[in-house]
């Protein structure tokens, strides 16, 4: 089998590797995951602004295409939270209602393009753009759609009937000014379900808790007084499979969706991709970043052809598919069929399920997506990285989330350029004092002698254009300031240097030669020459002014320095002087 032909069909990459005990700890696994797949499905359909059995009709589809085209061997795919709010947030921004047909046909033609996105960032290799999204990012994403699910739910836990497309902020006014309007046993159902499923995973995490709490707040529903006292019931889900049916890919309708079809790609890539280098430090099994966007975008392709909305991988079905042993990605394939049978013969009980115990579970799902804990990492471990994690928080909130995504992008890649903009520059001088005369910082030693004919100087970062503003003040203060005629750049802490940065140094070394001396450089990795060597700038300044090491600099150095001014030096702080 060529390498090629394996390229197109990953999973003939580990088909060897399924043998008896595989398949039955697959099996079992996939047992697990249907479990949780279908109380999952239903409570983030209603999420999306779907109808429940599209919920599931994701669960169906998605994670089979995902888990034969991805890369990892134990993800699982399917409809997630974050992205269901974002299908929302997305829809009804254009003024459609949910859980209309109007709302599942523009759905779907989402899925389509989201998948065809995702499938081209895949071939044309682009795997890595999930980078530019920084980790805090994810975080303070996933924590504002946390806040803004809970809070979408609260009027059916209060049993206060707003309009639909309020604001985060006018649903929580609303709330709270209309709280006597509250309906009593819609609260006890919404709150017994919220507790039971907290205590029954406290007890166990291995228990199907939200299965377990959706069925007591069924029974505590019905007890007293179902649809008598007020309690809305979830409509009866059809026994059957994912029917096929051909998205509106008009291109008016496509246009219309495009603005948020890529915000939606990038975050269903950057959660696959996160959970699948999650559980790869566990399993030390090498993940292809491109190949999980194919994977993805395959699915999501698929799937909006047979009635399931935009999927991704889920931190909850993975990772309990990896806990339940499974061995390869078959468990997800097993997951998906068993959720078939059970759709099939279980459905119809889905008319006992009460809105306000999906209420109560979809306040939890909010709950469990502040990440409280790495929160607290972040504040404490930087101001800038806090400044990202807040700004994302609050788009979040207040914006339109496909945008939230952008915005915490873009003040990320502003923090870091600020901080790179400004690497740090030190003088250094030999420490006389010690044996091996070792350089240190002239700044923690004032003191220290240095030599009146030599200046070393150290950048620790990277000569590129946004840095040089702050490299070639620096200079000049020193040029400026100094009488040493010599500079050596001490480089070993540089990695990249580009065209400004080479403009900059051929500058630099002009100046200092003007002066009547010359400028050197130390220690510069071969890797951070490339654009000096190819751009003709290191044959300009001159091939003898670069040395692999300070030591061959400063001896070479030393012979090129004004012998009077030596005679006279009462530093001597080099080997050389001596």
């Amino acid at each position: 089998m060529n390498f090629k032909f394996k390229a197109v069909f990953p999973f003939l990459n580990w088909l060897p590797m399924v043998n008896k005990q595989t398949m039955q700890a697959d099996l079992i696994a996939g047992l697990t995951g249907a479990i949780i797949a279908l109380p999952q499905g239903v409570a983030f359909a209603m999420i999306a602004g779907m109808p429940p059995i599209y919920g599931l009709y994701a669960a169906m589809i998605t994670p089979i295409i995902a888990a034969l085209f991805g890369s990892s061997h134990h993800l699982v795919s399917g409809p997630t939270t974050p992205i269901s709010i974002v299908v929302f947030s997305a829809i009804s921004g254009l003024g459609v209602t949910e859980f209309t047909p109007e709302f599942v046909k523009l759905a779907l033609s989402l899925t389509f393009l989201v998948g065809l996105i995702q499938l081209v960032l895949g071939l044309v290799r682009l795997g890595a753009i999930v980078n530019f999204v920084s980790h805090t990012v994810v975080i303070g994403f996933t924590a504002g759609a946390g806040v803004l699910i809970a809070g979408k739910q609260l009027e059916s836990v209060f049993g206060i009937s707003i309009d639909s497309g309020t604001p985060f902020q006018t649903i929580l006014y609303e709330i709270v000014t209309r709280i006597s309007e509250t309906n009593i046993y819609v609260l006890i159902v919404a709150l017994s379900t919220l507790f039971l499923a907290i205590g029954i995973k406290k007890i166990s995490k291995r228990l199907p808790y939200m299965l377990i709490s959706m069925v007591g707040g069924s029974i505590i529903a019905i007890l007293i007084g179902g649809e008598n006292v007020g309690i809305e019931f979830v409509q009866e889900l059809p026994s059957e499979l994912p029917p096929f049916l051909v998205p509106d890919l008009s291109l008016e309708t496509l246009q219309k969706l495009a603005p948020n079809a890529f915000a939606i790609a990038m975050l269903g890539l950057i959660e696959a991709v996160a959970i699948s280098r999650s559980i790869a430090l566990d399993t030390r099994q090498p993940i292809d970043g491109n190949q999980e966007f194919i994977g993805q975008g395959l699915s999501n392709l698929v799937t909006s052809f047979f009635s399931g909305y935009v999927g991704s991988g889920s931190f909850s079905r993975s990772g309990v598919n990896h806990q339940a042993g499974a061995k390869t990605p078959f468990a997800a394939v097993f997951s998906a069929i068993i959720l078939m049978l059970v759709v099939l013969f279980v459905a119809p009980l889905a008319a006992y399920l009460p809105i306000p115990a999906m209420a109560g579970i979809i306040l939890l799902v909010g709950y469990n997506l502040v990440d409280i804990p790495h929160i607290k990492e972040i504040v404490r471990a930087s101001k800038l990285e806090t400044a990202v994690l807040t700004i994302t928080f609050f788009s979040t909130l207040l914006l339109n989330l496909e945008f939230a995504i952008y915005i915490g992008v873009i003040f990320s890649l502003i923090f870091y350029l600020q901080k790179t903009s400004k690497p740090h520059i030190a003088t250094l001088a030999p420490n006389s004092e010690g044996e091996k005369r070792r350089l240190i910082n002239v700044e923690r030693k004032p003191d220290l002698p240095t030599c009146p004919q030599l200046k070393m100087i150290r950048i620790d970062g990277e000569l590129y254009y946004g840095a040089i503003e702050t490299i070639s003040t620096e200079f000049n203060k020193i040029f400026e300031k100094g009488e040493e005629k010599n500079v050596l750049i001490l480089a070993s802490s540089i990695n990249f240097i580009d065209l400004a940065g080479a403009e900059w140094l051929l500058h630099e070394a002009k100046r200092w030669r003007e002066k009547g001396g010359n400028l050197y450089v130390s220690g510069l990795k071969q890797v951070a020459q490339d654009v000096l060597i190819k751009g003709g700038f290191k044959e300009k300044i001159g091939e003898e002014y670069f040395y692999k090491c300070k030591k061959d600099a400063i001896q070479e150095i030393y012979s090129q320095l004004d012998p009077a001014v030596c005679a006279a030096c009462k530093a001597r702080i080099f080997e050389e002087c001596n």
